[in-house]
């Protein structure tokens, strides 16, 4: 059991209770009295210390992390953030990432890379405050979203591609230039040859023709 403690320990980092780490490390070492052969004529904990550790780890691999992320750079964000740990306590202050790839023996693309998967270790609820308290605090999901409505429109604009099937060309370019262009029908009339009169009954022809194809859209739905 002080094996089994002393390598808890190791792996302890912010955050994860120990007694839960403590737990895994003994099971780990449970399996490695199951497992042992004293015929092999090696040290029990030779073979004990792997057994643990990859308990440990697996424990961290697969239940731990809010966001998974690769096993290999799970292990080196554990690996940075107990050399972080000993460096701040060694240094009396906050390593730079240059030592912290020299106490890892890894590339300081490698470390970046590490600190920043390590904010995929713990989530945190869209309900929690994120700043005031109090019944008006503002949470952290007032800040991460606005009202979208570009899906509506989206959806409103295929709807209406849809709907302008049930007209024909003229009907539809002369909507075009209504609506779309906010042109005036006279001007309309001019642009195509028409009177004005005329541009004002195609256009109400079309819109019945379009409310037509919307109800029977809608009775279908």
């Amino acid at each position: 059991m002080p094996l089994a403690r002393s390598l808890a320990l190791r792996y302890q980092r912010s955050g994860e209770p120990f007694d839960d780490l403590l737990q895994v490390a003994s099971l780990g070492l449970v399996k490695a009295i199951d497992r042992f052969e004293p015929a092999r004529e090696i040290a029990f904990s030779s073979y004990a210390v792997p057994t643990i550790l990859g308990e440990i780890k697996r424990y961290f691999r697969d239940r731990t992390w809010a966001v998974r992320v690769p096993r290999g750079l799970q292990e080196m964000s554990m690996r940075v953030d107990r050399a972080v740990a000993g460096l701040s306590e060694e240094l009396r202050r906050s390593p730079s990432v240059k030592e912290i790839a020299s106490a890892v023996d890894a590339t300081e693309e490698e470390v970046l890379e590490a600190l920043q998967a390590g904010g995929a270790y713990r989530a945190v609820s869209l309900e929690a405050p994120s700043g005031r308290t109090g019944e008006d605090a503002a949470t952290l999901a007032d800040s991460v979203g606005v009202q979208e409505d570009g899906f509506d429109r989206a959806e409103d604009r295929a709807t209406l591609d849809a709907l302008l099937e049930a007209v024909s060309g003229r009907e539809r370019e002369v909507l075009r230039m209504r609506f779309e262009n906010d042109m005036t029908q006279a001007d309309i009339g001019a642009a195509i040859g028409v009177s004005q009169m005329q541009i004002s009954r195609i256009i109400r022809q079309a819109i019945q023709r379009l409310r037509d194809a919307a109800e029977g859209e809608r009775q279908t739905a």
